[in-house]
């Protein structure tokens, strides 16, 4: 599940990077044929653009869109099809993650390829310590405080975050805790990152295969 989502996700770096050159070619053909941000990944902006381009006159710079559309075109079909791959994996291998608000297909399978077995993990604290989603103490003399991890793997902590953020706009408990926290005065990315401890418990808790118990965490919020 690993291979596919990083196989998926260079092939959408790839896609980006044609996308960006196209559109400067297009603005220096048609300066005011406006495309609205990331239209060009639907079919319906790509045969739009294919007519434009197939009706102008076949110069250099022409025949070169025409070739990236293509490109763009054979890409999205490789991209979506590794998505409904994904589908069916997580579907069979961790559905409960599926049924949890804000968390899709690509956080899902992002979360399970990059956790690789939850039985590495004896506590949800061990989990978001290796997130680098648990805050570090960093306290001195009377003062008691906790500094951010730069640690840990980068692509479970984006993971988390994104399950974060997203759950922060579907789920009104989620929304209600960060509200609070931005009431007591932190920034709302200081509040995700308060927030990003409580997915890493949930997933862990999530995780578990049938008979295998939870050991009592502290409530989510």
């Amino acid at each position: 599940m690993r291979l596919l989502v990083d196989h998926r996700e260079r092939l959408v770096a790839q896609r980006t990077a044609l996308i960006n050159d196209l559109r400067w070619h297009l603005h220096d053909l048609s300066p005011g044929f406006e495309i609205p941000a990331r239209a060009l990944t639907a079919g319906c902006w790509q045969d739009r653009v294919a007519g434009r381009l197939a009706r102008a006159e076949q110069t250099a710079r022409v025949r070169i869109v025409r070739d990236e559309l293509r490109r763009i075109r054979e890409l999205t079909r490789s991209i979506d099809a590794r998505q409904r791959e994904l589908a069916v994996l997580v579907a069979d291998v961790a559905p409960q993650l599926l049924a949890e608000p804000g968390c899709g297909v690509l956080t899902a399978a992002k979360l399970v390829g990059e956790i690789a077995g939850i039985a590495r993990f004896a506590t949800d604290a061990k989990l978001a310590r290796m997130a680098g989603s648990a805050p570090i103490p960093a306290s001195s003399g009377r003062t008691t405080r906790h500094r951010l991890d730069h640690g840990g793997n980068r692509q479970l902590n984006c993971a988390l975050h994104r399950l974060a953020a997203t759950k922060g706009r579907l789920d009104p408990k989620t929304a209600a805790y960060l509200a609070r926290k931005q009431a007591d005065g932190k920034t709302r990315r200081e509040a995700l990152r308060c927030l990003k401890r409580h997915p890493a418990r949930r997933i862990w808790r999530l995780l578990q295969s049938p008979g295998t118990p939870s050991k009592p965490t502290a409530r989510s919020p």
